[in-house]
């Protein structure tokens, strides 16, 4: 009688693989994406008023040099996304550093007002679409740990942002802003220099072609000094993309430079239109999921940028004297250097938990708790404590945001996933926009509890939401089709 042939999927192998040497490496290039994109983000909160300065702008044109890098973040996550979905994972994260190295360092070099905001805009147009390294890096990680390696990953958000203010500590006095800008880009020009030896996601080859996904696992089983499953090698039998019927029991081991040369066909690449995306989005499956993340990304981002906004400004007892992300010459370096760290506690506390009780609740304990600590903020109270609340609901924002992102790459299929969250990113930069605009007339007329009362609901709602998510992702197999 003949044996019965034994088969593994690409979760099987990834396990059996485990995070070793080849995902740290991964971690550390995905790593200096998000680095990157958090430099450009967070040298807002330094130029604005030096270039008011320079070129004796009015306040309106100095606060749409923010809003016109979120503008371009907009476009940017949908972009990148599709790229992405289309042509691949590094043809995407290609897209957004290429963008946002040149239009970053030639912004330095603007000799007008309109150069200026114009080359920001298209910085937000690269920034946006780094979202792509986060689902890149999801593909490579086993699913048991998924989620705390996410959160992990996640911190070098925050090493952008304490890494920017310290930059900009020692540059602005005696550089300028020029400076500035230019040193601020080169982390994606070190991504472009390491671009060529980044690999392909092994699932997104893994719905192209079954040869060029064996030779991505058996390079990863190689540098993790690990063993593959035994049997063959079976992607997801019901996805749509798996028309390329090379079967690895009869494809030999496949050597580095193969792996290396290998090209997808172009009939197997799917094209994806603005109406297919949000038809598919949309779709019975994950209409509700879809709706649900778009909120919590909306409340998420305007959340966080309200408190930064109140932590740069309560604290001086209502001194409004500039608009968000433009920080007084006073504090502005030291303050937004030290309030940058209250993202570390934070994200190693979702790291801590996330896995252990899971994506919801993480993030409900996170938003509520956040809600607590914005309570006593409701009547003046002195620096220290109100310093104090802010740092604990920094933390918790962050928290929940960085638990946010490895949640939504999970519950989206491999065909639509870099797509379905970059267009819920998109929808967080409406919420970072519309932030300033609404919060801060409120605070800077010193309506304490106005502005708080509108956090307050905002992050309320956006844990209300996540109460009502269909899937919990915790230890779930990552999807290919819906």
């Amino acid at each position: 009688m003949e044996e019965a042939r034994t088969t593994y999927t690409l979760d099987d192998a990834l396990l059996s693989v485990g995070f070793g040497k080849f995902q740290a490496l991964i971690l550390v290039y995905a790593g200096m994406g998000w680095v990157a994109e958090a430099m450009e983000i967070m040298l807002l909160s330094f130029v604005g008023s030096s270039v008011q300065e320079e070129w004796n702008i009015t306040p309106n044109k100095e606060s749409l040099l923010t809003s016109v890098v979120f503008g371009g973040m907009l476009v940017g996550a949908y972009s990148g996304g599709v790229v992405s979905d289309n042509y691949g994972r590094r043809k995407g994260f290609l897209f957004t550093s290429l963008v946002t190295a040149v239009a970053g360092f030639l912004s330095s070099f603007s000799p007008n007002y309109i150069c200026l905001i114009t080359s920001r805009f298209i910085v937000g147009i690269g920034l946006g679409g780094a979202h792509v390294f986060a689902s890149w890096f999801l593909e490579f990680i086993p699913a048991p740990n998924r989620g705390t390696w996410m959160a992990v990953y996640q911190i070098s958000w925050t090493v952008g942002t304490i890494l920017e203010a310290s930059l900009a500590w020692f540059i602005m006095p005696t550089l300028g802003w020029r400076w500035l800008l230019a040193v601020s880009s080169l982390p994606a020009f070190v991504l472009l220099l390491f671009y060529n030896i980044a690999p392909e996601s092994p699932r997104y080859l893994s719905m192209r072609s079954k040869a060029d996904a064996v030779c991505m696992l058996e390079k990863m089983a190689r540098m993790n000094k690990m063993m593959l499953p035994h049997g063959t090698f079976t992607s997801d039998p019901k996805s749509e993309f798996d028309i390329n019927h090379d079967s690895s029991e009869t494809t030999p081991l496949i050597t580095h430079q193969i792996c290396e040369t290998s090209t997808i066909s172009k009939d197997t690449k799917t094209e994806v239109g603005l109406i297919s995306v949000f038809y598919k989005l949309l779709s019975p499956k994950l209409a509700r999921t879809t709706l649900l993340l778009w909120f919590v990304y909306f409340g998420n981002a305007f959340a966080y940028y309200g408190i930064v906004l109140l932590t740069s400004e309560l604290t001086i007892k209502c001194n409004w004297n500039a608009p968000l992300l433009s920080v007084s010459k006073d504090n502005s370096y030291r303050d937004i250097f030290v309030t940058s760290f209250a993202e570390l506690p934070g994200l190693l506390l979702s790291a801590a938990i996330v896995d252990r009780i899971g994506r919801r609740p993480s993030m409900l304990i996170l938003l509520f708790t956040n809600c607590f600590l914005l309570i006593p903020l409701f009547w003046h109270q002195n620096e220290l404590l109100t310093t104090s609340l802010l740092f604990g609901a920094r933390a918790c924002i962050m928290g929940s945001f960085g638990i946010l992102c490895v949640y939504a790459p999970e519950v989206y299929p491999t065909s639509l996933r870099t797509t379905g969250v970059g267009v819920a990113n998109a929808i967080s930069r409406i919420g970072a926009m519309i932030c300033p605009l609404v919060a801060v007339g409120l605070v800077k007329g010193c309506y304490q509890i106005a502005a708080i009362s509108l956090f307050e609901i905002v992050i309320f709602l956006t844990g209300l939401a996540v109460m009502f998510f269909p899937l919990e992702t915790k230890g779930r197999r990552l999807t290919d089709t819906l």
